[in-house]
């Protein structure tokens, strides 16, 4: 099974890189985890929070296209256990499907963005930075995928 992260923001800092990068190695060869890095439109007072949002969104449908599974990362979204992830992650697995998990810019994600996703999944009830979304998240998939194969990451 694919997995991707598909990310407005480039340029964080090393530690974020590092993190990523560890959990994404971890991964079995047959689920691997690709980031994909996309440049915030520029903010500024000749347009709105929803025009930039927008224009965001017209790039991330581009790298979606319709064959995948979307998982919108969003603060107001359902929270889930890793038991429910890795449940997630089998039933898609199973369906044959490459799953992109997104994460918008510091303004968050267009409405149709999360209208159209499978699912919208909070990592936390607070709002965390976005370099630490992209650590929390592969090593939640990471755990998630540890708990499939039995491995004992897992150990809850």
């Amino acid at each position: 099974m694919r997995l991707r992260i598909i990310t407005m923001g480039t340029r964080l800092p090393d530690w974020v890189k590092a993190g990523y990068e560890d959990y994404a190695r971890r991964l079995p060869r047959d689920w691997p985890l690709e980031l994909i890095e996309l440049r915030p439109e520029g903010r500024g007072a000749s347009r709105s929070t929803e025009q930039i949002l927008t224009a965001e969104a017209q790039r991330l449908e581009a790298q979606c296209g319709n064959d995948g599974i979307r998982v919108v990362l969003d603060e107001k979204g359902a929270p889930w256990t890793t038991a429910l992830l890795a449940q997630k992650l089998a039933a898609w697995d199973g369906a044959g499907r490459r799953t992109d998990f997104l994460v918008g810019s510091a303004d968050g994600l267009a409405a149709p963005i999360k209208a159209r996703a499978d699912a919208v999944w909070s990592l936390s009830g607070g709002t965390l930075p976005h370099g630490l979304v992209r650590v929390v998240l592969a090593e939640q998939l990471y755990r998630a995928v540890s708990l499939l194969r039995g491995h004992p990451y897992h150990r809850a």
